[in-house]
Parts: C-alpha cells; sequence; structure tokens
C-alpha cells in the first residue's frame, strides 16, 4: 500500500503562490541597466514602464439588429477569457455612426485590460509561443508605436493562440492588442520589446545606388 504524504500548511502556502515572471526578472536584470546604458536613463522612477496590456475585439459588425447573435458573444468571451485567464468587459457605442450602422449603447467589442503578473505572463506567451505559430510568420511591424512610445498589433485568427482549440469554435475572429508604456517614446518602448523577445522584422538593408 503506498504511503500516504501530508504536507503542512505552510508548505501548501509557498506552493500555492503566483510563479514570478520570468519576462518581468528579465526586464528588471537585463533591461533595465541597458537602458541606462544605451539612453542614458539614471533615475529609476523615468525608466519607461509596461502599464498594462489590452486585447480588444471588435464585434460591430455581427450585429444582428440591435443584438450580437449568441453564439458570436460565447465565442469571443471564450477565446479572451482563456487567453488572458479574465473575464472580458463589454463596450458599447457611445455615439452614433450610420455609415458603420452603429447606434448609440449598441454592443461594439469585447476588451481585457491586464496588468502586474498577469500582464507579463500574458506577454512571455505572446512572444515566445503565440506569434510564431503566425502562418508564413516573418516578424512583426515596428512601425505601429505612438508618441508615447506605446505599441499596436493585430492578429487575424485566434487560432494563433495554443490554448484555443479551433475545432470547438463557431467562427474566425482577429484581435488588436495595445502594450500601453509610461516615461517612453518610441525608441525606447522599441528597444524595450526587442530585449525582453519581440519578434520584430529584422530592418531591410537601403539598395546600392
Amino acid at each position: 500500500m503506498a504511503k500516504k504524504i501530508t504536507y503542512d500548511e505552510a508548505t501548501l502556502a509557498e506552493a500555492m503562490k503566483p510563479q514570478p515572471s520570468r519576462l518581468k526578472q528579465k526586464f528588471v536584470e537585463e533591461v533595465c541597466p541597458k537602458l541606462k546604458g544605451e539612453f542614458g536613463v539614471e533615475n529609476a522612477m523615468a525608466m519607461p514602464k509596461l502599464e498594462k496590456i489590452t486585447v480588444n475585439v471588435n464585434v460591430g459588425r455581427h450585429l444582428d439588429g440591435t443584438k450580437i447573435p449568441a453564439n458570436v458573444r460565447d465565442t469571443v468571451i471564450h477565446t479572451l477569457t482563456t487567453i488572458t485567464g479574465q473575464k472580458p468587459m463589454m463596450i458599447r457605442a457611445k455615439k452614433s455612426v450610420s455609415n458603420f450602422k452603429v447606434r448609440e449603447g449598441y454592443e461594439t467589442a469585447y476588451k481585457v485590460t491586464l496588468r502586474r503578473d498577469r500582464m507579463w505572463h500574458f506577454a512571455d506567451r505572446l512572444m515566445n509561443l503565440t506569434t510564431p505559430r503566425i502562418k508564413d510568420f516573418r516578424g512583426l511591424s515596428d512601425k505601429s508605436f505612438d508618441r508615447q512610445g506605446s505599441y499596436s498589433m493585430g492578429l487575424t485568427e485566434q487560432g494563433v493562440f495554443p490554448e484555443i482549440n479551433m475545432a470547438e469554435q463557431n467562427f474566425t475572429h482577429g484581435m488588436n492588442i495595445n502594450f500601453s508604456f509610461s516615461n517612453s517614446n518610441k525608441e525606447m518602448s522599441r528597444f524595450v520589446l526587442a530585449e525582453l523577445g519581440m519578434p520584430f522584422k529584422k530592418p531591410t538593408k537601403g539598395k546600392k545606388k
């Protein structure tokens, strides 16, 4: 008969603690010192900081009258909950736009905002597991930074996430992912993301005259 193994409360509590993000440790221990040398940022409080990651799925085009079909809503909510570990919030239109057949108050999107450890874990999976699964992947564009250094990217289908089984999905949908930085600009944010492992396209050499 197998011997029953018991654990005390302290051991169980330690085992159940959330694991620190590998990507966050890399940022603190490796990227921050490089930022000091590359951009001369000496004050730790002035370092670029990844504040949040926002994942957004637009569903406005699926409007059937005044409501989103249940199968569309359920698929989008399941996708976002599965890949982020957080339930999405519904976004309603703030104003009517006749060209897009949108009226104020209609459902237009579902959004998840990730912060702290959950944000870092999602970024790690996105950079190292998800983007390499994109069909004919040659790297992400590095042209989508705004003046504050925030970066936006898009995915055309949810199936690139290993957690999603496309055989169980009702339809294919894409999503927009935004990395929001503070104390940053285009150059510093690109440097941080590249050092963390974001697979940007390699710069092409200019043509010889």
